[in-house]
């Protein structure tokens, strides 16, 4: 192929007969995409409109599912589109864009998930200074660092591989990952050292972070009385979850990409459908039925209708 043309071959050699269910992909695909735009965007929804969820703890929630929206866009047009194609091609350019968004929205989830797990032990750990410490002022600039470091971080490493010559075609994937790096015929020392700064500040640290969090949190609540106990489980275990997904697609990327260990292809299904289905749809879920708040407001939604319709009929 002519290195003018600079195509990158996107293919999905897991999925079997690709091209006889590619409609039946195509609608499930669509489906699910739908399910989590609105559940998702649901939640964000209540939020905005309740005020008494205006507080800092249920703004991070809007974020994370607001993140989880963008994340999800990054991966499913361009899915869809490739199930109707008789061939999955995108341009170089268009995928290192895709890698970019991909990593900054992914960075941003630990960076959100590492503000709320902040916000938690203060007012667990410091109820009294709460009001003080999580100002509206101190909530904006934790969301601008939520996505403003990951992208300045994950800009070096694209615009650094953009003008690198390729000597392969080909990415065994759904979705341009860490996997454009084998497509590199000699990765720069630039990308290479920078990509390690990237691991470490936008998922290891704000990892590390959390974990000394919530034991902090842990330590307190266990001193505590029983109250502040069950406020600490109903408001913690949900992170705790969110966390605990978004690490096991954080160890599966680098693994796959990055160390390139040959897993089996059962296993590369599995993994892959947790980024591109299982995590988006998670969060909301999580979030809309574990925190008492939203759910009450959830539940007022689905039952207004319902009883309006009662009303009617009985007048």
């Amino acid at each position: 192929m002519d290195q003018e043309l600079n195509f990158t071959y996107v293919t999905l050699d897991w999925y079997v007969d690709i091209n006889k269910y590619r409609y039946v992909y195509f609608f499930i695909m669509f489906a699910l995409y739908s399910l989590i735009i609105c559940t998702n965007s649901t939640i964000v929804y209540i939020i905005w409109i309740h005020k008494n969820l205006h507080e800092p703890m249920y703004i991070f929630i809007a974020a994370l599912l607001l993140n989880s929206v963008l994340y999800s866009t990054t991966i499913y047009p361009k899915l869809l589109i490739d199930f109707l194609s008789e061939k999955q091609v995108t341009t170089y350019s268009a995928c290192l864009f895709q890698f970019f968004m991909f990593y900054t929205l992914g960075g941003s989830e630990f960076f959100l998930l590492a503000a709320m797990a902040y916000d938690r032990y203060v007012a667990i750990c410091k109820p009294l200074q709460y009001h003080i410490i999580m100002r509206k002022s101190t909530v904006s600039i934790f969301l601008i660092i939520a996505w403003v470091v990951p992208g300045c971080h994950i800009a070096v490493q694209a615009i650094g591989s953009a003008n690198i010559k390729l000597c392969d075609f080909n990415i065994k994937g759904i979705f341009c990952n860490n996997a454009v790096y084998t497509l590199l015929c000699e990765r720069s020392r630039l990308i290479t050292i920078f990509g390690v700064v990237a691991l470490l500040d936008l998922a290891v640290l704000p990892m590390l972070f959390i974990v000394f969090t919530y034991t902090k949190i842990c330590i307190v609540s266990y001193q505590s009385c029983k109250e502040i106990q069950k406020k600490a489980a109903e408001t913690c275990l949900p992170h705790l979850l969110v966390l605990i997904s978004a690490s096991v697609f954080f160890v599966y990327d680098v693994s796959i990409a990055r160390v390139e260990t040959n897993f089996p292809k059962t296993v590369r299904i599995v993994m892959t459908l947790q980024v591109v289905l299982y995590h988006p749809i998670f969060n909301p879920f999580i979030y809309g039925l574990k925190m008492k708040q939203i759910s009450k407001h959830l539940k007022r939604c689905f039952h207004r209708p319902r009883s309006i319709l009662v009303l009617k009929v009985n007048a």
